[in-house]
């Protein structure tokens, strides 16, 4: 009896790790670049609701050594379309514009000789509770505690040379609920404002919260974004069939080295993320 119980324990096991690791997906080829996604990179808060968007700075580390380890290729988005990338070339992006990205990631980054796209929300005021304009009863305030990026830490993080600056629109608006001439407004004068404010090219834009639509991505187009990324899970291929959406793999803080590397081995979590 307590043999069978062995045996359907480790099945249950087994099945369970192979529904939420995928391991058995096939490896998409490392001629595809690997594009992460990334928010935090900050301690857990215990209690906290956001424990997947916040990778521990230790986290973080481990998985730079084991890029860096393997000689994977570290990339902008920008440079995705500027020549062809050598095999496992991977693309660090960064959404929102929270300053531990300054403090925790930048040294981090510079010490393993790596690149980053930070999509920066424009207007950063220190309360904004960013996660509420997509579902209201995500307004917690643990996000609105959060400090954001000032303009003096994003021009250090321009100049050091590891991250290039792209736009995640004025006020990380929900485009789904804006009309016409709002997304306008929130698409165009994100740019526009970025380029002012920090004299550097914006050439690539975030949807926030991974919601567009094809107005979306026609304005994205207008304005002159060479490349526009979602929150959709994949690994694209090259040429890029579509540069203004492009596939991100979400970095979660609440997986292990070895999840993160079955992640970049297929793109994706489990048996349907």
């Amino acid at each position: 009896m307590s043999e069978w119980l062995f045996i359907g324990g480790a099945l249950a096991l087994v099945l369970w790790f192979s529904q939420r690791y995928g391991w058995w997906r096939k490896t998409v080829p490392w001629e595809r670049p690997r594009v992460l996604m990334y928010h935090l990179i900050t301690p857990p808060v215990p209690g906290g609701s956001y424990r997947g968007m916040r990778v521990a700075p230790a986290a973080f580390e481990r998985q730079l050594q084991w890029l860096a380890r393997r000689g994977f290729h570290f990339a902008t988005v920008s440079e995705l379309l500027e020549s062809r990338p050598p095999p496992r070339t991977v693309v660090l992006t960064f959404d929102d514009g929270y300053a531990d990205n300054f403090t925790h990631a930048l040294p981090l980054l510079q010490k393993y000789r790596a690149k980053a796209t930070l999509y920066l929300v424009a207007d950063r005021e220190e309360g904004s509770d960013w996660s509420a304009k997509k579902k209201a009863h995500h307004s917690t305030g643990e996000l609105a505690r959060e400090p954001k990026l000032s303009d003096a830490q994003v021009q250090e993080m321009l100049a050091s040379g590891v991250f290039e600056l792209g736009a995640h629109t004025l006020t990380h608006a929900n485009l789904a609920r804006l009309d016409a001439a709002a997304k306008q407004h929130e698409i165009a004068g994100s740019k526009q404002w970025l380029e002012t404010r920090f004299g550097v090219p914006v050439r690539s834009f975030a949807y926030p919260f991974g919601i567009w639509d094809e107005t979306d991505r026609d304005i994205v187009r207008a304005t002159g974004f060479s490349t526009a990324v979602t929150t959709d899970a994949g690994i694209d291929a090259l040429p890029l069939a579509d540069p203004l959406a492009l596939r991100r793999i979400k970095v979660s803080g609440k997986e292990t080295l070895l999840a993160f590397r079955l992640r970049l081995r297929t793109g994706r979590r489990g048996l349907w993320k």
